[in-house]
């Protein structure tokens, strides 16, 4: 059962300098609570989408509603978690984490004290005098997600935040992000190439037509009666799903 709408997108369009339609005309309702994916061929726009969301990036027609009001640019119930990390390489896992609060002005002792918990939830404990340089691929990534969820934005936005590390790390930070999830109870808008991906880790699927990008189609790829994050690519849902949108898909390669 899907939960109440808390982002609502109407006749979205947007055009680039240029002439470069990216979208066009897109409604869409995105539920409260849940994870909703952006889904694909390469160029349909999703990152522009996200992007427009996140109040990045300015819209050419239509209107995008948080909780029915309409976004003028970023806000602190938005949180955007980027495919690159975007860390500070000067400041340690804790300076980098906790700095969205410092940037609202909250006191060192409670920033830090909010931030170590979030380090402590990404799995990163131990860590916090680190530098960006000292860690791997997906120790970064997990310092960029720690530094999302350090503000308590609502929804965060990810932006193929699993795309630059190796398939081993993916896999695991797609367990440990649900995991997460049914702690931290976000909204969550995700941006993949990945059918996999968007499958494992969504509550729907959002699919975008070839540019300009419209929304084919949304799929429900929520699993009934399975309980743990291991168990999930071994259902027969998620294998027909996979599936049925590479079907789709396919017919969009060159």
């Amino acid at each position: 059962m899907q939960g109440n709408t808390i982002i609502e997108i109407k006749g979205l369009c947007k055009t680039y300098p240029g002439g470069v339609e990216a979208l066009s005309n897109v409604d869409l309702k995105i539920p409260q609570g849940e994870l909703t994916t952006l889904l694909g061929p390469s160029g349909c726009g999703k990152t522009t989408l996200l992007k427009i969301i996140a109040g990045l990036l300015d819209k050419t027609e239509g209107q995008v509603l948080i909780k029915g009001k309409p976004i003028t640019g970023p806000g602190p119930e938005r949180a955007f978690v980027f495919q690159d990390f975007a860390l500070m390489p000067w400041a340690t896992v804790m300076r980098n984490v906790a700095f969205g609060l410092e940037l609202r002005g909250v006191a060192k002792k409670e920033r830090y004290e909010i931030a170590r918990r979030y380090i402590d939830e990404v799995g990163l404990s131990g860590f916090e005098k680190a530098y960006p340089h000292e860690l791997s691929g997906g120790m970064r990534q997990r310092v960029g997600l720690a530094r999302a969820l350090t503000v308590d934005a609502e929804i965060l936005m990810m932006d193929e935040p699993f795309a630059s590390v190796d398939e081993q790390t993916r896999r695991k930070f797609q367990e440990d992000l649900l995991n997460l999830l049914k702690i931290e109870k976000k909204t969550v808008v995700f941006v993949t190439h990945s059918i996999e991906e968007a499958v494992y880790v969504s509550d729907q699927v959002v699919l975008l037509s070839p540019r300009p990008g419209k929304v084919m189609r949304i799929v429900d790829t929520r699993l009934d009666g399975v309980q743990n994050v291991e168990d999930i690519r071994r259902d027969r849902k998620y294998l027909d799903v996979v599936e049925d949108l590479w079907q789709i898909l396919k017919q969009y390669l060159i």
